[in-house]
């Protein structure tokens, strides 16, 4: 897996526009967050995946001729953040280069479950329990995700969700401009952690109180129908999209690449699902890429 490392042939000279910039992704963060799945799905998207890289191949932009993402994380030889940022800003000196720092954070109950699954030791608590590890590493590693560009939370986070999230980011044939992410949720089950925008449609009209409705999803036409009915919806759904009519380009010209916009209600099958497919369609008709998930619409509605 040192193949960052080896002779490779000359670049030729990068073009001008910053689209040509061959994009380099460091993945770090804490133990068990996720590294390896998002490295598995940037190498899935084109990219030479590379985990655990020493710091002092980092030194050498030169030998970067593709798409690569990098893991480098406290197992890393020499590694510290303040080694990392350094290398990070010689290699954005470089013109040729379009790099990224994506930082995994996990909730530290999620953190020692992960491990007592496993079974594996904490590397920096070989001896002590897992959540001496995780500790120490919180300290290790503070005031590094301040520095990134991507900051994922993947506490709550499917293996799908966080490829998606990957995808959605950094994919290599991704359109340029701005990809939108819809999702609907419960949120009894909690907000999405990856969301930019969040609104609550808790105060529409509950088809949960129509027997007839209760069993349905927002998808079903008839539920459709009954949150329409309500008179709060027309203008709730005409002020979200002028609203967003200005926002989004906004979100562009300040560089951002991916934005997901989550809908949430009680129970996550209902009011959320409803508003979210409509505003993806409305996304749709405005030109704009998006891709739609409802997240708890398969749990039990029981609010």
């Amino acid at each position: 897996m040192n193949q960052a490392a080896t002779s490779a042939p000359a670049r030729a000279p990068a073009p001008a526009a910053s689209s040509a910039r061959l994009p380099l992704i460091l993945v770090t963060g804490l133990s068990g967050a996720g590294h390896s799945t998002a490295l598995r799905a940037l190498e899935d998207l084109g990219y030479e995946a590379v985990d655990n890289l020493p710091l002092t191949f980092l030194t050498t932009p030169e030998s970067i001729d593709r798409p690569m993402a990098i893991a480098v994380d406290s197992r890393t030889r020499g590694f510290s953040p303040q080694a990392l940022l350094e290398r990070i800003e010689r290699l954005r000196a470089d013109p040729a280069l379009k790099v990224s720092l994506v930082f995994l954070t996990c909730s530290d109950e999620v953190l020692q479950r992960r491990y007592t699954e496993t079974r594996r030791r904490h590397p920096l608590a070989q001896d002590r329990p897992v959540a001496d590890g995780i500790r120490q590493e919180r300290l290790l590693l503070d005031g590094l995700s301040a520095a990134a560009d991507l900051v994922i939370d993947s506490s709550d986070l499917a293996i799908a969700d966080l490829k998606r999230l990957m995808q959605g980011h950094f994919g290599l044939e991704r359109q340029p401009g701005l990809a939108i992410a819809v999702m609907s949720f419960s949120y009894r089950h909690g907000l999405p952690r990856e969301a930019d925008l969040v609104f609550d449609v808790r105060f529409l009209s509950n088809p949960h109180y129509r027997p007839e409705l209760r069993d349905l999803t927002g998808r079903d036409a008839a539920v459709g129908r009954h949150v329409e009915a309500d008179p709060a919806f027309g203008r709730f759904f005409g002020d979200l999209t002028d609203m967003l009519v200005p926002l989004l380009p906004g979100f562009e010209r300040e560089g951002k690449s991916y934005l997901t916009l989550a809908v949430g209600c009680t129970g996550g099958r209902h009011r959320s699902v409803f508003v979210a497919e409509r505003l993806a369609a409305w996304l749709t008709s405005q030109g704009r890429p998006v891709s739609l998930r409802h997240r708890d619409i398969a749990r039990p509605d029981d609010a």
